[in-house]
């Protein structure tokens, strides 16, 4: 994140010797991204962060696509998905390509190990549950709403509460706020949709000290490797600096609104290398006597378009439930569901939630998902019988 934050303690400059009490120096581990010129962070462990015992390669990641790739828009049911496992090991694919990867996991249990994505910066939108993640930078609260924004490289471990849903994006760019709502300065401007105050930091340090045989899973190289280091990963006693993992929750997402209808970047909340993420939120409609809510038919013909139904409703939808993903690719129009235009005339307005990526290259949606998939959907613009559509039950 581009402003400055640090927990505990640390030394009066940086790269002076800060002496543990019996008098051997703390590890100095500087983190961050683009070599030695991005945004980074300082951190300060009792034990050197490189003493591994040992590496073994878990399994390698091969996501699939779907052999089919006849255009057509499409649509995936999430609760029909298999629940269980590992927040980290047991995410199953859904859309992918070079930038961006969209991922779907509801888990049951903890996980033991830590985890290190070292390939891709994740957001992680909690669809459901709550809890705290664990990292070397502080102990992270979740609930149900956020989006989790782990940059590359940082260590954690998931502690729900309880059954979870939890909706991943992996990006292979730097996620960061979108540079319109920023000065050259870094700082949230006036007329953004949130500001500062609406990310929350890690605010609780826990230090551990203890010797013994602890395992970090890492994703790097599409595969997963388990490393064993000698000693608590969770020992630093201080940091300082500006690249850390935060949280945002879509409900404190401030909509941009207007007399007419505006277009969907009002929406945008995340910008990435390739993509964007935006939230759809509780919002009123447009207030011009004669405005019509409902989106225009657009093609966007340079973006493919997922949405995340957060929320059963939708203005421009219908047949889609809570959990439903749409994938609009790029080369088809698209647009309201016969009859939706209409029904938003004089609508005071909308309480959707909805979590929307677009990415600028197209997506490949993973075999994995074909069973959860409405194979009807593409069709259920032909219907002019308002609401007469109903997509599969089963």
């Amino acid at each position: 994140m581009p402003f400055y934050h640090t927990l505990g303690r640390i030394p009066r400059k940086r790269h002076i010797a800060f002496r543990r009490p019996d008098g051997g120096l703390y590890a100095e581990q500087l983190m961050g991204n683009e070599g030695f010129t991005g945004p980074a962070s300082l951190l300060y462990h009792i034990h050197p962060p490189t003493t591994i015992v040992r590496a073994t390669e878990l399994r390698r990641i091969v996501w699939e696509p779907d052999p089919d790739r006849a255009l057509r828009h499409r649509h995936f049911r999430t609760r029909l998905m298999k629940s269980g496992g590992s927040p980290t090991l047991d995410r199953v694919p859904l859309l992918f390509n070079k930038d961006i990867a969209m991922t779907w996991v509801a888990p049951d249990r903890q996980d033991e190990h830590f985890y290190r994505n070292a390939q891709a910066d994740e957001v992680v939108y909690v669809v459901e549950g709550s809890g705290h993640i664990e990292t070397q930078f502080g102990n992270l609260n979740v609930r149900s709403g956020d989006y989790l924004v782990l940059p590359r490289g940082i260590l954690h471990r998931y502690r729900l509460d309880g059954p979870a849903k939890l909706l991943g994006f992996e990006s292979r760019g730097y996620v960061r706020t979108p540079s319109r709502y920023r000065t050259e300065y870094g700082q949230i401007v006036e007329g953004a949709p949130y500001s500062e105050r609406d990310f929350r930091r890690p605010t609780e340090l826990v230090t551990h000290d203890e010797k013994g045989e602890f395992p970090i899973i890492v994703k790097q190289y599409d595969a997963l490797t388990e490393m064993i280091l000698d000693h608590h990963p969770i020992d630093v006693v201080g940091w300082d600096g500006f690249f850390f993992p935060w949280a945002f929750n879509i409900n404190d997402f401030e909509p941009i609104v207007g007399k007419i209808h505006q277009p969907p970047p009002v929406h945008q909340t995340f910008q990435g290398d390739g993509f964007v993420i935006c939230s759809f939120c509780p919002r009123p409609y447009d207030f011009h006597p004669e405005a019509v809510p409902a989106p225009y038919n657009h093609s966007n013909v340079d973006s493919d378009e997922v949405l995340f139904y957060a929320s059963s409703e939708f203005m421009s939808r219908k047949g889609i439930e809570y959990g439903s993903i749409t994938h609009h690719p790029d080369g088809l129009p698209h647009g309201p569901h016969p009859g939706r235009a209409e029904a938003s005339i004089g609508a005071k307005e909308t309480n959707e939630l909805a979590v929307m990526m677009d990415s600028f290259r197209p997506l490949h949606v993973a075999k994995a998902v074909l069973d959860v998939e409405d194979a009807a959907y593409h069709k259920s613009w032909l219907d002019t019988q308002h609401g007469a559509f109903n997509p599969p039950t089963s």
